[in-house]
């Protein structure tokens, strides 16, 4: 059964960059589209991005369109994040998914999540 560990976050500064990781370990990583998901204390969790599994589809919610950037590497059974421009309301828990396809972030069809890694960005 798959399964995912996010790593890569920590505190940040406005304006700062990182990179998140979703590891993939007991399946192979290409089987699944991967998309990213966050969570801030209080608010519903929202999804940011997706990864077909050749990586010929990619897709970002508008909130980080053009500033944050999937990409997989299936070889290292590894999805990135690639966080620029971060701003303070990037701050939250971020979370890694697997699903057969890249299906609209509110559907039921994200089945293996990770435990996620928290980010903030603070002064």
């Amino acid at each position: 059964q798959l399964q995912l560990v996010e790593s890569g976050g920590g505190l940040v500064q406005p304006g700062g960059s990182l990179r998140l990781s979703c590891a993939a370990s007991g399946s192979t990583l290409n089987y699944y589209a991967i998309a990213w998901f966050r969570q801030a204390p209080g608010k519903e969790r929202e999804g940011l991005s997706c990864i077909s599994q050749s990586s010929g589809i990619t897709k970002y919610a508008d909130s980080v369109k053009g500033r944050f950037f999937i990409s997989r590497d299936n070889a290292k059974n590894t999805v990135y994040l690639q966080m620029n421009s971060l701003k303070p309301e990037d701050t939250a828990v971020y979370y890694c998914a697997s699903a057969s396809f890249c299906f609209s972030f509110g559907s039921t069809g994200f089945n293996s999540w990770g435990q996620g890694t928290q980010v903030t960005v603070s002064s």
